[in-house]
């Protein structure tokens, strides 16, 4: 029997849950099968240290009285005491401290960086120099709730710079990584554990919107004013009685919050009061009031209100004219479309391709065909190339409107410039001209495309065929298929329904 005398102790402590095994030195050996301690364990590597740690995956904490005779820095349980008391020398401090601790480490996990946090409560600088050295020098991801602690210690200490950044990293850290973590629920559940300044939650709103998450911006604003949007408003105003200056992402949140629920008017004058305080509408403002008056089918308003803006000198940017200009191509308004453009490219505004194209679709739908062409010069004259949809909206609409010369034309033109014709160019081409009675020219076209580019378009074979079976001329009609099926064309159920009739056309004659 060992007599405890001999040691200063030896133990072999197992806990029932989380299971760790601790071995001190004694100060003389005893025999190793006593303790059923494997030689290996001897011969680590680590053995001349005082305390080995064996902690399992999932331990964080342990309780155990005789820890307390363990040396501070290789007692897990002490390790926020530590961190805390390092802390006092700043980050220096916290580096000379890993390595006293090194250990330990891996029982400090976000429940103790929570704690230590919590202490730090006084001082934010020391409150970041921990968040900071736990997140980049030991590479362990914070917790929601660590992040929260940090912003919530920061903001009431009126570092809100420091807080809006930790507070935009975790909004961003939560859009890649956990699309349903509800931040604002976890800054409402965590300020219980400390101080906290109801300004967190305005600057979470600002923090979505830097980051162009306009939609969680809005709910988390509905979610602090539980939709009370007059109210808010007037608080606003008390805000800037007070002397406080609101910023333009203040205005622009009501200005959104009012959009979203059709209350166009009270947008307006929120619109007016900011260029009132001399706080000028961003491109935001301006195409978040465009739209909501779209939504409402009130598209003069809202030319209305960029023509009062611009009389006040307030900027409008490009992406909200192209709005306008396509908004009113999509309500069959290419005149007032025409009009706008007109004004507004002398504050230097170019249209893209794409809006060019979408006033020239807009005019030939309505049949306009010609100011469609002159729009087309414009657009030249502007440097901005035709493409292929440009083209088919032109083709297209002559040839509908019985010019289908005019529209071979264009045709001709845009293979010049380099471009290639598809089957939908060649389908109405052909079918113009059949629409004109004009079905030679027809033919030689459907042999063109044939030819030229592959196009094998049946609808367009069948448009030729069907000129020739209603005048019944049963000749013509089958030396066609001949010459089409030399060039590969194959006729199809609907080529055989215009054959018959045809051949029937043909013998009524014969009877007549």
């Amino acid at each position: 029997m060992i007599k405890a005398s001999r040691f200063t102790i030896t133990q072999i402590l197992r806990t029932s849950t989380r299971p760790c095994l601790y071995f001190v030195r004694t100060t003389s050996e005893p025999s190793l099968n006593a303790f059923s301690i494997p030689k290996s364990a001897f011969s680590s590597p680590s053995y001349s240290s005082l305390v080995e740690i064996i902690p399992d995956s999932e331990s964080n904490s342990l309780s155990n009285p005789l820890l307390h005779f363990l040396p501070q820095t290789q007692n897990p349980n002490n390790i926020v005491n530590l961190v805390c008391s390092a802390l006092k020398q700043g980050h220096s401090g916290l580096v000379l401290l890993q390595n006293d601790i090194k250990e330990i480490l891996p029982h400090l996990g976000p429940r103790e960086v929570s704690r230590a946090l919590l202490r730090c409560q006084s001082d934010p600088s020391m409150a970041l120099t921990l968040f900071n050295w736990v997140k980049i020098d030991l590479g362990i991801k914070p917790t929601t709730h660590n992040y929260c602690l940090v912003v919530h210690i920061l903001a009431w200490s009126r570092k809100l710079s420091e807080a809006m950044k930790v507070l935009t990293e975790l909004v961003v850290l939560a859009r890649d990584h956990s699309p349903g973590e509800d931040i604002f629920k976890s800054l409402v559940l965590y300020r219980e554990d400390c101080n906290w300044d109801p300004v967190i939650f305005d600057m979470l709103i600002k923090a979505y919107v830097k980051v162009g998450m306009i939609e969680e911006g809005f709910k988390t604003f509905r979610k602090t004013l539980e939709g009370k949007l007059r109210e808010a408003h007037q608080l606003l105003h008390q805000m800037i009685h007070r002397g406080m200056d609101p910023d333009i992402v203040s205005y622009n949140t009501l200005v959104f919050a009012y959009c979203k629920d059709g209350k166009m008017q009270e947008s307006r004058s929120l619109l007016l009061d900011m260029i009132g305080y001399g706080i000028d509408p961003d491109h935001f403002t301006c195409h978040v009031i465009v739209e909501g008056y779209w939504k409402q089918g009130k598209l003069l308003s809202a030319l209305n209100l960029i023509v009062e803006l611009q009389r006040f000198g307030v900027s409008i940017s490009s992406d909200t004219y192209d709005y306008l200009l396509v908004s009113l191509c999509q309500e069959d308004r290419p005149f007032a479309a025409r009009s706008l453009l007109a004004r507004i490219s002398q504050d230097g505004y170019v249209p893209k391709l794409e809006i060019f194209n979408e006033l020239i679709e807009s005019f030939c739908k309505c049949d306009c065909v010609m100011d469609a062409i002159l729009l087309k010069a414009e657009m030249v004259s502007a440097n901005v190339k035709p493409n292929l949809t440009t083209y088919r909206a032109l083709i297209s609409c002559l040839c509908r409107i019985s010019k289908s010369k005019e529209a071979e034309s264009l045709m001709v033109e845009m293979l010049e410039n380099g471009m290639h014709a598809d089957s939908f160019i060649c389908r109405v081409l052909i079918c113009g001209y059949c629409k004109e009675r004009d079905t030679k020219k027809a033919e030689l076209l459907l042999k063109f495309f044939s030819k030229e580019f592959q196009i094998f378009d049946t609808e367009s074979y069948n448009a030729v065929l069907r000129n020739y079976c209603e005048v019944g001329d049963v000749p013509r009609v089958m030396e066609l298929q001949e010459r089409m099926l030399k060039l590969g064309f194959a006729p199809n159920s609907v080529s055989c329904k215009y054959m018959i009739h045809g051949l029937c056309k043909a013998m009524e004659l014969d009877e007549d």
